[in-house]
Formats: C-alpha cells, sequence, structure tokens
C-alpha cells in the first residue's frame, strides 16, 4: 500500500559493460511563496524556496515536462484526465487516456512521459490499468488535445496495490518502465513474468537492445518501484516501497536482483543486491525521484517530507540524507526537475484516501533548489 509499506529493492552491482553503457542515464495560476522550513537555508543542494503554483488536484500522480520546457503534462489517477500545466501553474485539460480504469485502491492513469522526439513525432507515454491489467500506451499529443491510443506493452498483472507506475525516458533513448509485484510476491523473482521488474523498451514497447534476458525486463527482485531518474552520469535511480520494515533507494543496474521478497532492506544472499539507502516505514513510503545538482529528491507518502539524497558522481558512494517540509505539506507524489533550472515541481496526493482530505484537495508545488 502507499504511505503505510515501507520501499524494498536492492542495488545491483555488476553487470556486462556493454550493457550498463546502453543503460546509462535519462535527460531527463502562481500563488504566493511559503515559507521554507529546510533549517539548512542557503546550503548548496538545499531547497530555498517553495511556491504553491496549482491547486484543485485529486490525485496528480505523474508529471513529464515538454523537452523544451514550455509546459508539462500531469495525469490524475482515478479521474483519467491529463492536463497541461504552464510553468505559472495555470492548466488546461487535454484529453483523457481511454480504457482506463481504477483498481480501488493504487491502480488507475499513473506515469506519463514525454518522447524526447516530440517535436517531431509529438508521441507521449502512459502506464494505466486496464480491464486486462496495467498498460504502458502511446498516444498523439499535438500540443493541445490527445489523440489515437496504441497499447505497446499488456500482460502486466494489476491488483489493489503494488502497481508499480513510473515511466522515464533514459539519454539512450529507451523507454524505462517500473511495476509492481501485484501483491504477489513470487512474481518478482520471476524471469517471466514483468511485474516486480524495471524495464526498459522501445518506442514501440519491444525489447530495447542489450536488455539482459533479451525481454524487456532490465531488473527484477522488486516489489514496489515508483521512483525512477537518471543523474548527471546516466546512471539510473529507483525508489521502492517495501513491506514492513524497510523503504530503499536503488542504483539500477541490467540483470541485477534487487532481493524481493526474499529480502527486504539489505541482503546478505549470495546474487541479490543491497540498497544504497534505507528508510523505516514512517519516515518514507517514497513515491517519485528526481535528480537536482548531484542530489537524488524522493518524494514520501507516509513519511510526509521529501528527501534529499548526496549522490557520488565519481563513485557509488551516497551521503547523509536530509528531511524537508516534514508534515508540512502531507503526503508527496511526484517530484520532477523543471528543465533548464534548478527548480522542482512537487505535488500531494492527500484527496487518495489516506491523507484524509477530499477532492481537489491536492497542490503542485515549485521548489527551487541551492
Amino acid at each position: 500500500m502507499h504511505g503505510s509499506r515501507s520501499t524494498k529493492i536492492k542495488i545491483g552491482t555488476a553487470a556486462a559493460v556493454g550493457v550498463a553503457a546502453l543503460v546509462a542515464g535519462l535527460v531527463q495560476s502562481a500563488g504566493a511563496a511559503e515559507p521554507d522550513d529546510s533549517g539548512a537555508k542557503g546550503a548548496k543542494g538545499a531547497p530555498t524556496a517553495i511556491t504553491t503554483i496549482s491547486t484543485g488536484w485529486t490525485i496528480p500522480w505523474g508529471t513529464s515536462w515538454l523537452p523544451d520546457g514550455s509546459t508539462a503534462l500531469v495525469t490524475e489517477r482515478d479521474s483519467f484526465k491529463v492536463f497541461k500545466v504552464t510553468p505559472a501553474g495555470a492548466r488546461t485539460q487535454v484529453g483523457l487516456v481511454p480504457g482506463s480504469q481504477t483498481t480501488g485502491g493504487e491502480g488507475g492513469l499513473m506515469g506519463v512521459a514525454l518522447d524526447p522526439d516530440w517535436a517531431a513525432n509529438h508521441y507521449v507515454y502512459f502506464m494505466h490499468t486496464s480491464s486486462d491489467g496495467n498498460r504502458i500506451a502511446r498516444m498523439t499529443y499535438n500540443g493541445s488535445a490527445l489523440t489515437g491510443y496504441k497499447a505497446l506493452v499488456q500482460g502486466i498483472k494489476k491488483a489493489k496495490y503494488h502497481n508499480g507506475g513510473r515511466l522515464a525516458f533514459g539519454p539512450d533513448g529507451y523507454l524505462y518502465a517500473s511495476t509492481g509485484d501485484a501483491q504477489t510476491g513470487s512474481l518478482a523473482q520471476d524471469k517471466n513474468s514483468l511485474n516486480g521488474k524495471i524495464l526498459r523498451m522501445t518506442k514501440d514497447g519491444k525489447a530495447a537492445p542489450g536488455n539482459p534476458f533479451g525481454t524487456l525486463v532490465l531488473s527484477l527482485g522488486h516489489r514496489n518501484p515508483q521512483g525512477l531518474a537518471f543523474d548527471s552520469k546516466g546512471r539510473l535511480w529507483s525508489a521502492e516501497l517495501g513491506q514492513n520494515s524497510q523503504d530503499e533507494l536503488n542504483l539500477i543496474k541490467p540483470g541485477s536482483n534487487y532481493g524481493w521478497p526474499t529480502c527486504e532492506g539489505n541482503c546478505s544472499v549470495p546474487g541479490m543486491t543491497d540498497p544504497k539507502k534505507t528508510w523505516g516505514v514512517a519516515e518514507a513510503s517514497p513515491s517519485g525521484v528526481a535528480v537536482v545538482d548531484n542530489a537524488v529528491y524522493m518524494a514520501s507518502l507516509r513519511g510526509e517530507r521529501l528527501w534529499e539524497i548526496p549522490i557520488n558522481p565519481d563513485n557509488e558512494s551516497v551521503g547523509t540524507a536530509k528531511a524537508y517540509y516534514v508534515g508540512t505539506y502531507g503526503r508527496l507524489r511526484a517530484v520532477t526537475k523543471v528543465p533548464g533550472a534548478d527548480q522542482l515541481w512537487l505535488s500531494t496526493t492527500n484527496a487518495d484516501g489516506n491523507g484524509g482530505e477530499p477532492a481537489g484537495s491536492d497542490r503542485i508545488f515549485r521548489v527551487t533548489i541551492g
């Protein structure tokens, strides 16, 4: 479940050099400013300001910017609506994703990713729940409306909880997706299942060249990963909700096994890899992640805070994690880097049934870094 369970996934340590190279990196109405409560104002990499830019949302789940930074697309999980939002926060509905349905829990319209070549092909990709399971689909977006619909990947099992759902393009031009174990832990270890995995695919939903098993699967052993982001070196970071004790931040490597359901948190089992950072479930239950200035920013649901985790671009070490906005804005879902700026967009999902707030109570913030 979101916000009541912790993250679980293990960090990969070894993979073929050729495959690792293919997997490297992804490019990834105005309100009044609100005070920063970080306690570290002015520190390099720390949030220095937070501003509410858009209100009236109900479970805004995914955010993806046009490559030129002119607008972003934002999905609402349970309404299946897609909105374009200007940098100042003005929003306009541009369509619905056909065939979407909820699971009475955490399924619905989830991740969104605009094609890096959007100016030429106008493609946008969605991950959503349908009658036959979770799907990855492609539509055409001309800047004002969504048209067409093509299912690219089907057969991802759905469940009330543990649907994963994040999409992101890598700097290699391939599309990455996170899938949950659909509340069946054994699927995470099954290489023939698309569940409990990080997937890597072409723009037509086929296995990307160099994938370690010759399928869509990039890594396995995941419980419910919901955060995907690439750093300045092109490395893929993922945040994952665990079971009862350990939420995790992982560095994803092709072919690596991140341990679920054998392990939660650090794992001494041969062939399974450890997370780079763990948290207790009450402190995190992470969803989205973004990278700015060699730091991973991780939005937390149950933890109701934004975590900053410094990462070393020259090795795999991570620094001391710092928490911001603890309990101030409620459940934090999506965090996305603003193109061309040291800024983040950060959204709440307090209207998701766990936050106790009514429909229309969610917000999107702009956070300035450094």
